[in-house]
């Protein structure tokens, strides 16, 4: 009975340490000492979802649309001069707090709206025809 509890406490506290921070509020949940600001998030995630449209365009097989991905994905990062680990762990925490979320997609559908506005065509004013 004895060699039963232990190995069953011995089971029970790792899966226990596992739990323990997760019922933490999220307003209590550390940011990350790398975390990424929202001012270069937004942009940054706005890039990611073109990146994503593009990859998902190019009518790749799937292996290779996802290698391409991976790739552009890490020459972004590289450019915006931020790791794969921080970006994961600041996306987790803006994940966590949920109104940090809202408010990041916010500023990405925004930044995504301008980019499309600078992109699209502007109107060429026609002249009055002469009489």
């Amino acid at each position: 009975m004895k060699i039963f509890c232990r190995r069953g406490l011995a089971l029970l506290l790792p899966a226990a340490l596992l739990v323990l921070p997760a019922c933490q509020r999220p307003e209590e949940v550390p940011a990350p000492v790398d975390l990424i600001a929202r001012e270069k998030m937004a942009p940054m995630l706005a890039d990611l979802h073109v990146l994503e449209t593009q990859v998902e365009n190019s009518r790749l097989p799937p292996d290779s649309a996802k290698a391409l991905f991976r790739e552009q994905q890490h020459d972004l990062f590289w450019r915006w001069e931020v790791t794969d680990s921080a970006f994961q762990r600041s996306y987790r925490y803006y994940t966590i707090h949920n109104k940090d979320l809202n408010e990041l997609y916010q500023a990405v559908i925004d930044t995504l709206g301008q980019r499309e506005k600078k992109l699209a065509p502007h109107p060429v004013p026609v002249p009055p025809p002469h009489h």
